[in-house]
């Protein structure tokens, strides 16, 4: 819902960041990998309940990802690179309630399932629209530098950030937030449908 106003504020830090790596050589899907392996790190952390150092791996994983784009545009967006990218950021958001339900299988498993569940639904309608915007030549206005178009939505990644790092500094609330995040997700996916169904051909 906010990510086209955060990202120019996020790429003004993120900026000489992405310019120094780029100078040593450094691919944006390098930087897409390691992201990745650091954000997994979380996973067996929230499960021994070391939740202060999961929540620095998801913020170094998200700043990461969007350090990848930054370096790939000062170069050149590959469709390898941006499939590589949103690939491995759906594997991720996924590990996380997944470290919730065996921190607590009792208690998570069922909100944990209902929320990847919802993910079925932002990510079908998100690579869905993206495959026939393709097709049909469409190009987004706010996101002209991304690797594909996607539908906006009121879950995107600022608000999965901040839902991913609520769940590790409130643990015991996990049910809570899982259930109001994958409202969260059910709405967008819906929001969507919709446009999706009226733009396309």
């Amino acid at each position: 819902m906010v990510d086209s106003k955060l990202l120019p504020i996020a790429g003004g830090f993120l900026n000489p960041v992405a310019d120094y790596l780029n100078s040593k050589r450094i691919s944006a899907n390098t930087v897409t990998a390691i992201g990745f392996f650091i954000g997994l790190l979380a996973v067996p952390l929230i499960i021994a309940e070391y939740f202060t150092v999961a929540i620095l791996l998801i913020c170094i994983n998200r700043i990461c990802d969007g350090l990848d784009g930054i370096i790939a545009r000062l170069n050149k967006i590959t469709n390898k690179g941006a499939f590589l990218d949103i690939s491995l950021d759906f594997i991720f958001y996924g590990s996380i309630p997944v470290a919730f339900a065996f921190l607590n299988p009792l208690e998570n498993s069922l909100p944990a399932v209902i929320l990847l569940f919802s993910f079925f639904g932002t990510g079908s309608t998100f690579f869905a629209f993206s495959i026939m915007a393709e097709r049909e030549k469409i190009v987004s206005k706010k996101f002209s530098k991304k690797g594909f178009y996607y539908l906006e939505g009121l879950v995107e990644g600022a608000e999965t950030i901040v839902f991913l790092v609520l769940m590790c500094l409130l643990p015991n609330y996990f049910p809570i937030i899982a259930y109001i995040f994958s409202l969260g997700c059910l709405i967008t996916t819906i929001f969507r449908l919709k446009i999706g169904w009226s733009n396309l051909r």
